[in-house]
This record gives structure tokens, sequence and C-alpha cells, in this order.
């Protein structure tokens, strides 16, 4: 924890918010959806999960990709993100533009690509993630409908200074990431960050540094450390410095601001938190268990996620390689919790339209994610198409061809 960082601005729950957003309606209390306290999830009183049983089947399609992509969802800054659904945004695009809804929540909102879409779909968007650097791309993409870094501001990032903690990710993460001139850059860019009195400049500072590091660290992830010579494939991004990638994405990140009228939110909340009134569709795309490996964002990006805040609240173990910070947990990491966590998820938005988007390398399986969804909605529509994920530069990166479904419930 980076001790003396200043308390973040507007650090809003989704409770926080619903006075704007769902204002004189049902004060129900919150909970887990199914009127269980979270320690009986798993107990007599839960619902068992559905069997692997034999189902009707749900109608396949096929989408054309005729429907074409809002131009601005095109200038969206692709991220190296596990799972980015960016190359994927033409056929979701296609599939959403069918569906009547004018609100949607994107409870895994990750890199923010599909939450931007449905902001230049003019749809109200309310974009969270159980981690708090995906909120930081949302709030300066998706809530952000008019703020830019000016000239002013930049000066103020980039003026040189001294605080309690000057020189914090230089000596923590010296001789792991980056050269010493980019993690001072990275110290005085997040000493400067919260002197800017814009909230969403902040933000915009946030996501440009996130940015930076990502393209500038091999294959994109937090895993690989000290001499990483072999990975280098004379990409452009290895060769800048982390300040002239940031002052691009300065550049980049002004650029996709623009207001479609509505109130749109980015929020750090978990799944199974917060209400659902005056939401009319939910995009999901949650972190499902991989036949192998393991889909703990954590260890890929906790260099990110301790950035976004300065480690506030963040335990380093330093005992690590890398300086990993504790895993948050996730019931959809695990196969004995995963089947449980689709089922309440699915009970939890019963009242609106369901697109989640899935993959055929996970578990659990297609046929029982139908099964569960046919509980709570009477129409269900699976489309799929092949998709490979550019994930990484190795060889094993083979392994990521795929089938991707998005499963519609109605």
């Amino acid at each position: 924890m980076v001790e003396g960082s200043p308390r973040r601005r507007n650090s809003r729950t989704i409770d926080d918010i619903s006075r704007d957003l769902f204002e004189g309606e049902s004060t129900e209390p919150l909970g887990y959806g199914l009127g269980v306290s979270p320690d009986k999830v798993h107990g007599a009183d839960m619902p068992q999960p559905a069997s692997l049983r034999s189902i009707p089947g749900p109608t396949l399609a096929y989408s054309r990709g005729d429907t074409p992509l809002p131009a601005r969802a095109r200038d969206y800054p692709e991220l190296r993100y596990m799972g980015s659904k960016q190359r994927l945004l033409p056929w979701i695009h296609d599939i959403l533009h069918e569906l009547d809804f004018n609100s949607v929540l994107d409870p895994f909102s990750g890199g923010g690509c599909v939450g931007y879409l449905l902001k230049a779909m003019n749809k109200r968007v309310v974009a969270s993630d159980f981690l708090n650097f995906p909120k930081e791309f949302a709030k300066a993409t998706i809530e952000n409908n008019g703020h830019h870094l000016d000239g002013p501001a930049i000066k103020t990032l980039l003026r040189a200074g001294r605080s309690k903690n000057q020189g914090f990710v230089e000596r923590t993460f010296s001789g792991i990431f980056y050269k010493p001139s980019d993690l001072r850059f990275i110290d005085r860019i997040s000493m400067n960050i919260p002197k800017l009195a814009d909230e969403y400049q902040q933000s915009i500072a946030r996501a440009a540094l996130l940015r930076s590091c990502l393209k500038r660290q091999p294959r994109g992830v937090f895993t690989v450390s000290g001499n990483l010579a072999k990975y280098d494939d004379g990409r452009r991004d290895l060769r800048l410095s982390i300040e002239e990638h940031f002052l691009e994405q300065i550049e980049v990140f002004n650029s996709v601001v623009f207001d479609n009228g509505k109130r749109n939110f980015a929020l750090r909340n978990d799944v199974f938190a917060g209400r659902t009134e005056n939401i009319d569709l939910v995009y999901l795309d949650p972190p499902y268990v991989p036949r192998s490996d393991d889909n703990c964002y954590i260890k890929r990006y906790h260099f990110l996620e301790g950035l976004s805040c300065n480690w506030e609240g963040l335990e380093i173990d330093y005992d690590t390689k890398v300086r990993k910070i504790a895993k948050r947990y996730t019931p959809f990491s695990y196969r004995r919790t995963a089947i449980d966590a689709f089922e309440r998820m699915f009970h939890k938005f019963r009242n609106q339209i369901v697109v989640m988007s899935y993959s055929s390398n996970g578990f659990p399986e297609l046929d029982v994610l139908v099964a569960l969804l046919e509980r709570q909605k009477k129409k269900i529509t699976v489309h799929k198409r092949p998709h490979r994920y550019h994930f990484g530069t190795h060889a094993a990166v083979s392994r990521a061809i795929v089938d991707e479904y998005l499963i519609v419930g109605e």
C-alpha cells in the first residue's frame, strides 16, 4: 500500500448512483437475487444446479454480419487484454442491433470495448468490473461525455515535483519491469494525477498511463520480468519509452470522448451486488473456467491493478518475483463453484434480456448453461462463430482457436 495516497474522488458504488439512475423505484433490499444470505448459497436452501440432462435445444443462429458497426466503436483503443472481444465487435453488434433495449448493464466490462460499442449505439450504459483498472478505462471513455486532457492539465501531469511516496514504483519494481527512466516517469505521473481538479481528466490520465504500460510490456502481461529480450519481436511498442507512449495515449483517449446524450456510469462492483431496475439488457462476459491454464486476471495484470489506485489498500507480496498482490476471489474461476455462480447470476437477471459471450473451451459446457438459462427465459438463441484469440506472441497461442458463442435469453 502507498501511504499518504489521496482518497479517490467520486468512488461511487452502484447503490450510490441508484438514486440518479433508478430514482423513484423500489427500495427492495439488495442481495444475491434468491432471497438467501451468502453463507447459504451452497447449502440445502439453494436450488441445485442443472444436471447434464438432454435439453430440447436452443435456436442455433448464424449472423450475417451485415449491420454496419458504428464508426465511433471502430476507434476504441485496442487493449492486449485476455478474452478481449474487440475483434468480435461487428458480430456482437449485428446481434445486439436486432434486440429491443435502451439501457444496458455490462458487469464484466474488462477492456471496455463492448460497453463503448453500446454507448456508440446510443444506449444508456452502466459498466462495472470487480477490478479497479477496468473501471478507469470505462470512466474515461463511457461515463465521460465531454471532458478532455487539455494543455494546462498535461503540463500539470508532466511537472517534476516531490511527494511523500516519491519513487515508490521505481523502488518496488526496479529490475522487474521497465527501465529505471520508465519507472521514474510512472512515479511522476502517478504523483501528479491527483493534482488534476477534474475527475474525468484524472481517469483519462490513468487510462493513458495504464495502456502505455500494457503496450510497453512484452506479451502484455505481468507474469514475466527481468531480461525480456527474447520477447522482443521488433514491434514499435517495445521501442518507445513509457513517456512517448503516454503522450500518444493522451491523444488516443481524448479522441474517443463523445456525448451520446445519456447518463452513463463506470463502477467497480461485483456482478451479484446492486440493483437491476430500469436495466433492459445485461451483457455478460464472465471469466469462465478454461480447460487448461487459469483465468486469473490479477496474476496477469496485478501491476495495472496496483497502478490504478497507487496500490492503496493492496498488500504487495515481496516474496514473489514480480511483486504480486492478493488474488480476488470469484466463484467463476473454480469448477466446484462455477455452475452455482451461473445459476445465481441468471436468476438475478431474470427480468432482463441476457446476452452472454462464451467460448467452447470453457467450463461448464454450453448445454449446461442453456439448461440453467432456460429456467429463467422462455426463448434461448445461440449464435456461433469460430474465433482465434490473439493473446500473447508465444507459439502456444495456437491453442486459442475456439468456437465463440453469444447466448441470448429473452
